[in-house]
């Protein structure tokens, strides 16, 4: 169940109505480092895990918590759509020739799709993609995604938060910031509270069935030189379950054999010529005019 409460959870002011930066803030809508992604990311980790109540019910929360930042942003989007003049606009691409010749202003859609108001899109109007939402069942794995998805939209935001000089605009970003810092910091909190950081994920699988002279080595596939003593080549593994070591790559597999065409002809596949049907066919083309 979910109650909606009019007031949005942190004020949203635009002091300078901007269409162009209407149309960045729906990277931060719809976009892969977007709210929708990791609303809906933290929401159905939230509905599907059956370990502890306590990450269920963290999960659960931190979703219902990123709709309000949506709202919040498609407020924002709203009011830089409605209250910018036309000859805004235009004064903005003529200031700036790559807002001219690639954001060419305010996005159409804007206004003849969505009336002025946002859309569940991304900053270059492609619609918002399930597929990038990350569950795999496992909660130290989808720790791991969880703090990449906040790392990557705490990125955009910070980067929104230096190309307007609005100062409500900066306002609601600090705000956005702040609480992409927090939950960075409580996924990795839950990968703390986990025995060994919560990895290898999954963490019920014996590792004594997996291969022991490969799983801690760091194998080197370039001519560059790796200093051994990193912090992935040497010491202790972060899941204290090994030591680091490092080596040049080989090849510890066979060369490849499948089973010729002639074994499945109703593939039609590539079939070699025999050496009697290559000689005929050379003979065949010297004698072409």
């Amino acid at each position: 169940m979910f109650l909606h409460t009019k007031q949005l959870a942190y004020k949203v002011r635009v002091d300078k109505p901007n269409p162009v930066f209407a149309k960045h803030l729906q990277q931060a809508i719809g976009g892969i480092e977007g709210e929708i992604r990791v609303c809906l990311q933290y929401l159905m980790q939230g509905w599907n895990c059956r370990g502890p109540e306590r990450y269920k019910d963290m999960l659960l929360n931190t979703g219902t918590e990123e709709i309000g930042h949506i709202e919040m942003l498609a407020t924002a989007v709203a009011l830089n759509l409605e209250g910018a003049e036309s000859k805004l606009q235009e004064d903005l691409a003529e200031a700036n020739p790559t807002v001219a010749a690639v954001l060419g202003g305010q996005d159409p859609r804007h206004v003849i799709s969505a009336g002025l108001g946002a859309m569940a899109t991304d900053a270059n109007g492609v619609p918002f993609n399930g597929s990038w939402i990350i569950d795999t069942g496992n909660i130290g794995a989808n720790m791991h995604a969880n703090v990449a998805a906040e790392g990557g939209g705490r990125v955009l935001a910070t980067r929104l938060y230096e190309m307007t000089d609005d100062p409500g605009m900066k306002d609601m970003l600090a705000f956005l910031i702040a609480r992409d810092t927090m939950h960075q910091n409580q996924w990795m909190a839950v990968l703390e509270e986990f025995k060994d950081m919560g990895m290898p994920a999954p963490m019920d699988f014996p590792q004594e069935l997996e291969n022991q002279d490969h799983n801690y080595e760091f194998i080197v596939h370039s001519d560059g030189e790796v200093p051994g003593d990193a912090r992935w080549t040497s010491g202790p593994s972060v899941d204290s379950h090994g030591t680091f070591s490092v080596r040049k790559a080989e090849a510890w597999g066979e060369v490849p054999k499948l089973a010729p065409a002639e074994a499945r002809p109703e593939l039609h596949s590539t079939v070699e010529m025999a050496e009697g049907q290559r000689f005929v066919r050379k003979a065949k083309d010297m004698l072409t005019p």
